[in-house]
């Protein structure tokens, strides 16, 4: 089974790391990988060349001098492709370059090109990663730290960290992007590849599983969640009952003074003007 060193943010081996066989020990199969890098790199192209042929140049519709007794060749208009100005002939037109490869190929090229990285030991994962401001001296500070074989580096992040994307953009021998965004391109650009534990996590959820990006991300939080309940449990409820019970008595002893003084003020009036009410009828 492949297996890979885990490093902390201070450049140290902290432990091994067991990886999937069926992810990261995949013989690279090199027809594929030849295959779908073409295809992507022919989909970047947009296809929009275009050159104007005789009809579409324009000028040229009157004949440049007579048919017969110059002793040159005839001619019938000067946008000609043998012209100055003329048309192009067999030019480059619009059209698509579009090429599409099974989902098992591309797949297939991915776990080939992930595998010679662990292969190589061009794989280096970490433990964490986490900076305090974006900071581009910490990064390269960073990086030197790490045993990098290379002068191409792709590190590629579970969630986007601001300061990790903001520390890192300005490095020329660097790129950074999501793990959703993998592609075989990029993979064999870049010598060295840098993630994290939930990446090498997230890539064995979908490429192993077969898991969707969605439903790998949800597994990951949930896990995460799962191995911190217990240790903040405790810290978040206390207080919630705590405030709870602290409320209860102050709002309701305003209510009952309140509803007591509205009553009695209410109730008075109401005997005042019913005795009044009285002697009136008994002096009439």
């Amino acid at each position: 089974m492949p297996s890979t060193t885990v490093y902390n943010m201070a450049g140290e081996a902290v432990e091994k790391l067991e990886l999937s066989e069926q992810v990261f020990g995949v013989i690279p199969n090199m027809a594929v990988l030849h295959q779908v890098v073409t295809a992507q790199l022919v989909n970047r192209r947009q296809g929009n060349a275009s050159t104007k042929t005789r009809a579409e140049v324009s000028g040229g519709g009157k004949k440049p001098y007579r048919q017969k007794g110059t002793g040159r060749a005839r001619q019938g208009s000067t946008r000609a492709p043998q012209f100055r100005h003329g048309g192009t002939v067999f030019g480059p037109r619009p059209h698509p370059y579009h090429h599409d490869v099974p989902r098992k190929m591309r797949r297939l090229a991915i776990l080939s090109a992930l595998s010679d990285k662990v292969a190589n030991e061009k794989l280096i994962v970490l433990n964490e990663l986490t900076l305090e401001g974006p900071r581009t001296k910490d990064m390269v500070t960073f990086l030197d730290k790490l045993p990098l074989d290379g002068k191409r580096v792709l590190m590629m992040l579970p969630q986007r960290n601001e300061n990790v994307v903001l520390s890192l953009r300005n490095i020329p021998f660097a790129k950074v992007q999501h793990v959703s965004s993998i592609n075989v391109v990029e993979l064999l650009k870049h010598d060295c590849l840098i993630m994290p534990v939930k990446t090498v996590r997230w890539i064995e959820l979908v490429f192993g599983e077969g898991l969707s990006a969605e439903e790998a991300s949800a597994r990951i939080t949930d896990e995460e969640l799962d191995s911190g309940v217990p240790a903040e449990t405790p810290d978040d409820e206390e207080p919630e009952d705590s405030a709870s019970e602290s409320e209860t008595p102050d709002n309701e002893e305003p209510e009952d003074s309140a509803s007591k003084s509205e009553i009695t003020d209410d109730e008075e009036p109401e005997d005042s003007a019913s005795e009044s009410a009285g002697a009136d009828s008994e002096e009439a």
